[in-house]
């Protein structure tokens, strides 16, 4: 049987893939069928993420077979980013789908800064150097205590209401940190930010832009700084896409829903898209993510196994501690 991240490698055709590893998700699967399917238990709720990772041939079995497994326990499916074509695979198998926001990707043989839709972005990343910020790739085993500490400034910046979003986002450390790039801003030795990049596999790959954190005094285009930086090694070693990940309520589209899906959840999502700031920051992060001129903006999906309820998405929230 595959390993879970052999199978990732595999079959992963998501930007986000790597982060079905995380160490807070259990793995189900079945004898016989590669693959598996990545998932965290909460209340009567199985939160799943992603679709099935498996080969095609398998998947509609092991995806059956994580159905089994929520009705013997007397619970439900409730799934987030799926792609496309798991949200088909899912609406065939008596899955309620919307889309709920979409994903940010680069093209690197085609990224440049120069013209005029970038001057703004080129400034502010001059600015930030001339500060004295420097941005290496650093171990995170080196810095540990200083980026652990940079988190807490973070959380402590945020109010003591705000809570460090988990589920959707990745880790820094933990065995499969290896497989992960680390590159930090610091002015002297004072570390100011950091981003977290993940391996992206699939029909695009290259890396994806994940887990950040800055001190709230750092100087403006820190973080534009350090993407820079690691954008242009990615390019120079070859890779093809820098993904800037899923961001919910945003790209949304009644063109890409599928067949079956529910009004009532659509104009939730839309809803939360217009007034959903204090729940969650979609249009900063959207910001951020179109100053990059991004190439692709694909679309992404939430399925309730049955008929969606508030329950669960209650429980989507909790599991993601957005709430």
């Amino acid at each position: 049987m595959l390993s879970t991240i052999d199978a990732v490698t595999a079959f992963g055709d998501n930007p986000s893939a790597f982060l079905a590893l995380n160490s807070e998700k259990a793995a189900f699967t079945t004898p016989g069928l590669a693959g598996f399917v990545a998932y965290r238990q909460h209340g009567r709720y199985l939160v799943q993420f992603a679709g099935a990772f498996a080969p095609p041939a398998d998947y509609p079995a092991l995806l059956r077979g994580f159905l089994e497994y929520a009705a013997r326990q007397g619970r439900r499916v409730v799934a987030i980013q799926l792609q496309r074509a798991d949200a088909e695979i899912y609406a065939a198998h008596g899955f309620t789908v919307n889309q709920v926001g979409a994903s940010y990707a680069v093209r690197l043989a085609d990224f440049s800064l120069r013209g005029g839709r970038f001057m703004r972005l080129r400034n502010k990343i001059s600015r930030a150097r001339r500060s004295g910020l420097t941005v290496d790739e650093v171990a995170v085993e080196e810095y540990e205590p200083r980026l652990a500490e940079l988190d807490r400034q973070w959380l402590r910046a945020k109010g003591r209401h705000v809570r460090p979003l988990r589920f959707l986002v990745g880790e820094r450390t933990g065995p499969l940190q290896r497989h992960r790039r680390l590159f930090v801003g610091r002015c002297g030795e004072q570390v100011l930010a950091y981003i977290s990049y993940s391996p992206a596999g699939g029909c695009r790959p290259g890396w994806l832009h994940d887990l950040s954190r800055r001190r709230q005094d750092a100087a403006p285009g820190v973080m534009e700084t350090i993407n820079l930086t690691a954008l242009e090694r990615f390019q120079a070693e070859g890779a093809q896409w820098l993904h800037f990940g899923f961001t919910p309520f945003t790209g949304l589209d009644p063109a890409h829903e599928v067949a079956g899906a529910s009004r009532f959840i659509a104009r939730l999502v839309r809803l939360l898209a217009a007034h959903g700031d204090a729940i969650y920051p979609a249009r900063t992060q959207l910001a951020y993510k179109e100053k990059w001129g991004p190439h692709v903006v694909l679309p992404e999906y939430l399925a309730f196994h049955g008929r969606p309820g508030l329950g669960a998405v209650w429980s989507l929230l909790r599991t993601a501690n957005i709430i």
